[in-house]
């Protein structure tokens, strides 16, 4: 895929980091030649100077060949301009925009852009690291959802997968057993020492504390 990153803070270079090692093509885009020294010798994609609101250097920049665009500046403003123009200008399938003002993140969404507001998620992430000590919330999967790990001990060992799902509520996704992860199937036997990824509604968490014993 081709992949536009415009902002190289630690977030766009960090982001143009992980792309690049997925297999994509990245270009990333910055007001200051200086910001692209963030990406490191081992950066193989290009870099564009230019304010991200330029179309001209949208157009250097090969966004209407683009296949997914992320806007990561410091600015909610030019975050969401930069990502309009990518949807509704140039097509491009995949747009995203970061958000610092958790209030802004709602507004955004009704235009039709999706956002990562990274204030709300750090709140929401520190507050389940605080409260829930059994379970390691691993990523919050919208608002409702939470994917959580736990290690099987020795009371569930010989169960099977089956004995810890809700319908609707609950399901393991995956296990990790010596190093490895695999897919279950509800008739998989748990055994001590097994780290669990479970899928549950945020509001189950003490249902599922009970059901690890």
């Amino acid at each position: 895929m081709r992949i536009i990153i415009i902002g190289c803070g630690r977030m766009g270079s960090g982001l143009a980091e992980v792309m690049q090692r997925r297999g994509h093509d990245v270009t990333v885009v910055d007001t200051q030649s200086a910001a692209f020294a963030a990406l490191g010798s081992a950066f193989r994609g290009r870099t564009v100077l230019g304010n991200g609101l330029d179309r001209a250097v949208l157009v250097a920049a090969d966004l209407e060949r683009a296949d997914g665009l992320a806007s990561v500046t410091n600015s909610d403003e030019i975050n969401i301009v930069v990502a309009r123009l990518a949807r509704t200008v140039f097509h491009v399938p995949r747009v995203v925009a970061r958000v610092v003002e958790p209030h802004k993140a709602e507004i955004y969404e009704r235009l039709g852009v999706r956002t990562i507001a990274t204030t709300t998620w750090g709140i929401g992430r520190m507050a389940n690291l605080l409260s829930r000590s059994d379970l390691n919330v691993v990523a919050p999967l919208g608002n409702e959802v939470e994917l959580v790990e736990a290690e099987i001990r020795g009371g569930l060992a010989g169960r099977s997968v089956f004995h810890l799902t809700i319908p609707g509520e609950v399901q393991i996704v995956a296990i990790t057993r010596g190093g490895k992860t695999f897919l279950p199937s509800m008739s998989t036997a748990l055994q001590a020492g097994d780290i669990v990824q479970i899928a549950m509604v945020a509001a189950s968490a003490d249902r599922v504390k009970t059901l690890l014993g």
